[in-house]
């Protein structure tokens, strides 16, 4: 058992903000008049990824050097010049004081997200077995728009943001520090997912599944998948975001994984 405390918050903290950092420079390399840049102030990794991409935001502040007035007015530079809000992901384990201070600052909480990890094991091949379940396969350059028209169907009820979720499969699929699941059932496309490694810290993410092929162990399998992948790549550890209570929260403490700590994203207040 992997216990909770401050050295294990780095390292999961870490291995998202470099997933983030990695998608980042994949969109720079693809889309060089994006703008897409990260900066590291005082051990908290600030994003730039589009105004209004949800990667664009901070990660670990406050848990790798405490924040200060002049750290934050240099992270809120970065955004504000690129027209972003400020927004930033903070572990409970930085201390409660670091909510107090930027309480203070003019913040406010307004999302929350379930941190759970799991130490790595080769997963039991037979819990989540169904015959309907064609293939699971790592994303090539060919099934890349396959895996883009998956995603998007996967998210079709946010139609909203259709065009934000196809530009963010787009990009994700071309990382070169990734990894892209595609789940078939019965032969056709049905779900995704995706897998970046940190120094031994594997982060699923990406998850997506059809509306019509829900609920049919899909998203279980290609967990059992990835893990698979992060035990033969050596990683000891595995992580997955999920909010408070949802369906990707219950599979993955199905899935042996349990909560790390919650974590609160902060921004400025209208009247600040």
């Amino acid at each position: 058992m992997t216990l909770t405390d401050i050295h294990l918050g780095r390292r999961l903290e870490r291995a998202e903000a470099a997933g983030c950092a990695g998608f980042v420079e994949a969109r720079a390399r693809l889309f060089p008049d994006s703008g897409a840049q990260w900066i590291d102030v005082g051990g908290t990794w600030a994003m730039f990824d589009g105004v209004d991409s949800p990667i664009t935001q901070s990660f670990g502040l406050g848990m790798f050097e405490p924040a200060t007035a002049a750290g934050l007015d240099t992270i809120e530079a970065f955004f504000r010049r690129r027209g972003a809000t400020p927004h930033h992901e903070v572990s409970p384990l930085a201390g409660k004081d670091l909510a107090v201070f930027l309480s203070a600052r003019g913040y406010e909480p307004f999302e929350l997200t379930s941190v759970l990890h799991r130490p790595m094991a080769p997963p039991d091949p037979a819990v989540y077995r169904t015959n309907r379940i064609s293939r699971i396969s790592i994303v090539n350059e060919q099934d890349a728009d396959v895996f883009v028209a998956t995603s998007v169907r996967g998210w079709s009820e946010y139609v909203e943001y259709a065009g934000l979720i196809r530009d963010l499969a787009r990009v994700g699929v071309a990382r070169r520090d990734a990894v892209s699941f595609l789940a078939e059932l019965e032969g056709e496309p049905a779900a995704t997912a995706s897998l970046t490694i940190h120094q031994g810290v594997a982060l699923m993410a990406g998850a997506s599944t059809v509306p019509e092929a829900r609920n049919q162990g899909l998203q279980r399998a290609l967990l059992e998948a990835r893990l698979r992948y992060a035990a033969e790549a050596g990683c000891d550890l595995a992580m997955i975001c999920a909010e408070p209570g949802s369906a990707s929260q219950r599979n993955a403490e199905r899935a042996g994984f349990r909560i790390a700590y919650t974590r609160m994203k902060w921004r400025p207040r209208a009247s600040a």
